[in-house]
């Protein structure tokens, strides 16, 4: 069993430690120390804020780069990173001993799972099963590499404490995730070059399936009818012959026959219901 379509586990960039790193720390600091000190509104409050964004603007690009191959485009995943940079800067606490990028990397990558979780999905499915299509993507990866080959449902199962029934469940979740279009072409017709789309190629319900049961089901109450009965139906539907032919062959009348073939006709009806 292949296990495909798994959310990427990618841990962010580390910033480069080139000359001058340092100093670029300790100058963000020192901004977001100034920017805590001025009440909202400010406009020195305002320039700082926009200055450390734009500082780190280049880092959360690359942060939202190495998630961007679920087919969003790359600029989606960028907005997102700026949001949890922005969120970072607003919320980061000059005193509370952290690094700035110690502070900022996991809400920018908590801002662009989110973005994965809630809005990636083609197909909604409840977020539990979202959260374990995540988790079981990553055991498969886990257990292909320790195993020598893709582990088994009941292998992934085990290996996350889950029945193999939510395992399968995951996996039927885990083809929500992208759709394709019916208008998709997938193949090329013949000698004029038109293409067949997907939706051509999708069968629809067939009536013979239904009209193959009914046979079957009046099969079976027709052999359980009388051999008088049996042989008034074969004579009025199969041989085309009327009442009065049908009568004088039994030597019964014709209102007889009527009453036998309508009585008939109603014990088959009753059958079908």
């Amino acid at each position: 069993m292949m296990v495909t379509g798994a959310q990427p586990e990618i841990s962010p960039p580390r910033p480069p430690l080139a000359a001058g790193h340092e100093t670029q720390r300790a100058q963000t600091m020192r901004m977001l120390r100034l920017m805590v000190g001025l009440p909202a509104g400010d406009p020195e409050r305002e320039r700082l804020r926009a200055l450390v964004v734009e500082e780190h603007m280049r880092y959360a690009r690359r942060i939202a780069r190495r998630y961007s191959t679920r087919g969003c485009t790359s600029e989606d995943f960028e907005q997102v990173a700026y949001l949890g940079l922005v969120k970072a800067v607003d919320n980061f606490d000059p005193e509370h001993g952290t690094g700035f990028l110690g502070y900022a990397t996991p809400m920018i990558v908590g801002e662009i799972k989110r973005y994965f979780r809630d809005a990636t999905w083609c197909v909604h499915v409840p977020r539990r099963m979202q959260e374990l299509t995540g988790a079981m993507h990553k055991a498969a990866d886990e257990l292909t590499v320790r195993l020598g080959r893709p582990p088994t449902i009941n292998e992934l199962a085990a290996d996350l404490g889950i029945p193999a029934e939510e395992v399968v469940e995951a996996l039927d979740a885990a083809e929500a995730y992208s759709t394709a279009s019916l208008d998709r072409p997938v193949a090329r017709d013949g000698a004029d070059g038109g293409a067949t789309s997907l939706g051509e190629t999708i069968g629809g319900e067939d009536p013979g399936y239904e009209q193959a049961v009914d046979h079957e089901v009046l099969r079976g109450l027709i052999d359980g009818l009388g051999e008088r009965e049996r042989r008034v139906l074969s004579m009025r539907y199969f041989r085309g012959m009327t009442q009065v032919e049908i009568g004088q062959r039994l030597g019964i009348s014709q209102m007889q026959v009527s009453r036998l073939i309508a009585r008939t006709l109603a014990k088959l009806r009753a059958g079908f219901g």
